[in-house]
């Protein structure tokens, strides 16, 4: 079986041993510290469940205190990926590190145990979302540019409040406008690790983003409001918006 290195005693490193009376005995040198491979996917399964945020690789590293490489503890979190490949709970890699979460398809029966429903969020909120989530960083401007609508201060309210977006500057233009990016709050709530994770608009609107008829790209179809958020229920209405000249 494959042992692991969790300790770093020198090699030149020894001690005096004494008997009752305080009398040297000789000298010793003590063992390494060693971990074989299912000890330390233990420890790693446990600090990841008992985490309540996802924990990243020099986090892990230190449980181990940081004498089991990068590439080792990686090794050992595929192994525990694939250990729990067929249950109901899934370690996943995240913006914010590793953790476990459950799997999509349980979902049903989860939310037996909260009856509360979700939050839900308007169309317009999620339209927002998805522009500034495609085409970051972004300002105020931009978005109304784009959706054709006077963006609702709320909405941008709701979104910073939620986590899911942030000020990352500023365009160095008149007014000095605040540029708006998503946050890894949002990628985490995703289950995602990157931005280029995110699933596709539909081709037509991704062309008219790119494209300069910006204004007839959004409201998205109704039949795929938003392709990036398959988990975030969304509701009508257009929180007082009003058509931009």
């Amino acid at each position: 079986m494959r042992r692991l290195d969790t300790g770093r005693t020198p090699t030149n490193l020894y001690f005096r041993r004494f008997d009752r009376h305080g009398h040297t005995r000789g000298m010793f040198r003590p063992r390494r510290q060693t971990m074989n491979t299912v000890q330390a996917k233990k420890v790693l399964e446990t600090a990841l469940i008992c985490s309540q945020q996802p924990l990243t690789l020099p986090e892990l590293r230190a449980l181990f205190g940081d004498a089991v490489g990068a590439d080792t503890v990686k090794s050992l979190l595929q192994q525990l990926q694939a250990d729990w490949a067929q249950r109901g709970v899934e370690l996943v890699q995240v913006a914010s590190g590793w953790r476990f979460q459950s799997r999509p398809e349980m979902r049903p029966w989860l939310d037996r145990l909260v009856p509360e429903k979700p939050a839900r969020y308007s169309r317009a909120t999620l339209e927002t979302l998805a522009i500034i989530a495609h085409r970051q960083p972004v300002t105020r401007g931009d978005i109304e540019d784009i959706r054709g609508v006077v963006v609702n201060s709320l909405i941008i309210k709701q979104l910073e409040d939620r986590g899911w977006i942030e000020v990352i500057g500023h365009r160095e233009t008149v007014g000095r406008p605040a540029l708006f990016a998503t946050t890894r709050q949002f990628l985490d709530d995703l289950g995602l690790q990157a931005i280029a994770d995110l699933p596709p608009l539909p081709a037509e609107v991704q062309d008219r983003l790119e494209g300069d008829g910006l204004q007839a790209a959004l409201p998205l179809p109704e039949d795929q409001p938003l392709a990036l958020d398959a988990a975030v229920p969304t509701t009508a209405g257009n929180d007082d918006e009003r058509r931009t000249e």
